[in-house]
């Protein structure tokens, strides 16, 4: 048995907490949040296993300047954050070349080709939903693209099929072309998601502790001021690029900012799993007794100000396309954590070996959360884990020092 410090009570943390306790460690999750503001409980809900092609691609990187939020996209670049984010498009730009991507996409495909089975053993898996998505165009135009283009591009474990409009009738009448995901899924609950969590450390033994984390590394070993512990897991989102650099790693991470809207879910169907509208680059999702509508890449600082104009811009989207879904709405924004070359930080470290890491999910933090667990799981143990992981390696990004 072994003493840990989890750093980062969002899923991956707690997910990876959990794991941890139940394996026999003494656990302590150091949660530096007060609330459930962050993206873990704040995303679309989407097990999103179909998407097995890293973002940092020349395909992404060519069709960025339509996806401008100044040309009605869901891309924003604010100028006042450029120095964040001109250095991060610096990186995509190098991990983007067809070797690094054909790479990415091989380690990529084989952490998602394990997430819905993880997802099944984990503690929340009664509230997983394996009823695919469905992906709808407004245009002739751009469903005979939009469907070509998903046809031909590698999904995985997922499948996908040509639907009937009629999936859409219950929402809107402005959808003319879709297709039907399977393999893919939902959590049907996120808050309840992190109270499943929250419970299962708490029964295996674990503790939580709101606070800050002050990480160092003193004779060779990783050390949390405060707090006596074996082990060291930082896994705080996009607050881990502040604790691995204390530590002489190079995290080039950027805060992926997305925002969405809430509103009660009274006309919303039940069973409906989530949709995207792709020719607005937005997905829809049902939570119990609310509807969320989610949007936006802004790449920049976790701490500037929301941006109001994104929940005017989902508003309208909601409006244009005649949802079910009526004021008063409910804001938010937050950030998800991504390295320029679109793959997770996974491993441990070579500057302290009690010093492990998992952070840097960029859109699929709620869909590997299981998976990353048992990779750390497997860690503790001295365990080779069920696939490579070297292309996790934080190492590829450099040291500070």
């Amino acid at each position: 048995m072994q003493r840990i410090i989890v750093i980062g009570g969002g899923v991956v943390g707690l997910s990876s907490a959990v794991a941890l306790a139940r394996g026999g460690h003494r656990v302590t999750v150091l949660d530096a949040g007060t609330g459930r503001e962050a993206s873990s409980w704040n995303n679309a809900g989407h097990i999103a296993v179909e998407q097995v092609a890293p973002l940092a691609s020349i395909a992404a990187i060519r069709s960025a300047p339509g996806r401008l939020f100044a040309r009605g996209g869901a891309l924003d670049l604010p100028f006042g954050m450029a120095s964040a984010w001109l250095p991060f498009a610096a990186r995509m730009l190098v991990a983007a070349r067809p070797a690094g991507f054909q790479s990415g996409r091989t380690a990529l495909g084989a952490l998602l080709a394990e997430a819905m089975p993880a997802w099944r053993r984990s503690a929340a898996a009664d509230l997983v939903r394996e009823e695919g998505h469905l992906v709808g165009w407004e245009s002739a135009a751009t469903a005979a693209d939009g469907r070509a283009a998903w046809h031909s591009t590698d999904t995985g474990v997922a499948t996908v099929a040509d639907s009937d409009v009629s999936a859409f009738a219950g929402i809107t009448n402005r959808v003319v072309g879709a297709i039907r995901f399977a393999g893919s899924g939902q959590i049907a609950d996120l808050s309840k998601l992190a109270d499943r969590l929250e419970a299962a450390l708490y029964d295996a033994g674990g503790t939580i502790v709101r606070g800050c984390a002050n990480l160092s590394i003193k004779d060779g070993a990783a050390r949390v001021e405060g707090h006596d512990a074996d082990l060291v897991l930082v896994a705080a989102g996009v607050r881990s690029r502040v604790l691995m650099e204390a530590t002489g790693h190079r995290a080039p991470m950027i805060a992926e900012r997305g925002y969405h809207i809430r509103a009660a879910a009274d006309r919303w169907p039940r069973d409906l799993p989530p949709v995207v509208f792709e020719d607005r680059s937005l997905i829809v999702t049902r939570y119990g007794d609310v509807v969320q509508a989610s949007s936006f890449v802004e790449l920049g600082n976790p701490d500037a100000p929301a941006d109001p104009r994104k929940w005017q811009r989902l508003e309208e989207h909601v409006a244009a396309l005649g949802l079910p879904m009526a004021a008063p709405f409910t804001r938010w924004m937050g950030s998800r954590p991504t390295l320029p070359d679109y793959l997770p930080a996974i491993g441990r470290s070579r500057h302290a070996s009690n010093l492990l890491y998992a952070f840097g999910h960029q859109h699929l933090g709620l869909t590997l959360a299981p998976i990353t667990a048992d990779i750390v799981t497997a860690l503790v143990a001295g365990k080779e884990p069920f696939m490579p992981i070297a292309p996790f390696d934080i190492a590829r990004f450099g040291n500070r020092r």
